[in-house]
């Protein structure tokens, strides 16, 4: 465990690079600081999770890997190529894909235009026709759902939908906020479960989670976002294990 001070070039295999890495990122809203300075990594194979309270700036962080926001200072790397400030489709081309936070959905439209909406940058037709068979293999509901309007479904569902859409833009990196929001124990432990089986496809992820602990349970490292800026890392495991971590930081 280690206080957020640097990145952590010592974590994974020797010699192998980190897939994302964040250096002295701050992200403003106007005049107010959303981000300060944080230093973050991500290594290949790894389900990394961010957790904090609401308002820490979770959500800020992932909106500034996808482009949807541009830093104030700092950089965002990712396979050794910045993308600082690069639009957000170039992001996905890049190999980035975001389910974000609310899902955002588009509900008049039925889950398979939903689906297809997730390839409309990639021309590999039959790649997206493979990728679309796990993403409906991994989420049997929306093989079952198809032709059923995205807003008809539960929250549930549609966080599966969610989810399922990124999928189809063919991730290096699977950016998830808050996909265990509103949703019953049940449900919860489904999407982790299938988070777990993502990264076992090869698919790094990156998780955003307010359910700490539960996000705790299932990443390989962890960092903690208070107020803007990381205050505590760690690996997962040590994180969920030491008692008076979790209930300085996670309520437990």
């Amino acid at each position: 465990m280690t206080e957020a001070t640097s990145s952590t070039s010592q974590r994974g295999k020797q010699g192998v690079q980190p897939l994302l890495d964040l250096t002295n990122l701050s992200v403003n809203y106007g005049n107010i600081a959303a981000v300060q300075s944080i230093n973050l990594q991500v290594h290949p194979g790894e389900i990394v999770t961010l957790i904090g309270s609401n308002g820490a700036g979770k959500s800020t962080t992932l909106r500034t890997i996808s482009g949807l926001l541009r830093p104030r200072a700092g950089e965002v790397v990712f396979e050794g190529r910045k993308i600082s400030g690069m639009p957000g489709h170039d992001v996905v081309k890049a190999g980035i894909c975001h389910s974000p936070e609310g899902r955002r959905i588009f509900q008049r439209m039925t889950v398979g235009e939903n689906l297809d909406l997730g390839a409309f940058l990639r021309k590999d037709a039959t790649q997206v026709a493979a990728d679309r068979e796990n993403v409906l293999t991994l989420f049997p509901v929306l093989r079952e759902r198809l032709q059923q309007k995205a807003g008809t479904m539960s929250g549930g569902e549609q966080q599966m939908l969610a989810v399922g859409r990124a999928m189809l833009g063919n991730p290096k990196l699977l950016l998830l906020d808050e996909p265990s929001m509103g949703l019953a124990p049940v449900l919860v432990d489904l999407i982790f479960d299938t988070i777990e089986k993502i990264r076992d496809q090869g698919v790094t992820v990156l998780l955003v989670e307010q359910n700490a602990l539960a996000a705790l349970r299932i990443a390989d490292y962890a960092y903690v976002l208070e107020s803007g800026h990381l205050t505590l890392e760690g690996p997962a495991a040590e994180l969920l294990s030491d008692e008076s971590l979790t209930k300085a930081y996670l309520g437990g």
